[in-house]
């Protein structure tokens, strides 16, 4: 089950890798700061914590709030 405060955002990297991941809010509003930036980011991620190199970021999408399919509250 999904946290509250989580969205997902996708990180597509130079070279054509992309990870997407369900973050908490805060790590995304940092990864949002940081971009351009040098050095490392750490994301709080519901999977783990992933590490990203951020002068290696080429672009992030951050979804609006996570889907649902189905019915309930």
């Amino acid at each position: 089950m999904t946290e509250p405060d989580s969205v997902r955002v996708e990180v597509a990297f130079d070279g054509g890798q992309i990870i997407s991941a369900l973050v908490t809010s805060a790590s995304a509003d940092a990864l949002e700061r940081s971009i351009g930036a040098e050095g490392t980011l750490q994301l709080d991620a519901q999977d783990g914590r992933y590490t990203v190199a951020l002068h290696r970021i080429v672009c992030v999408k951050r979804f609006a709030r996570e889907s649902r399919v189905g019915f309930g509250a």
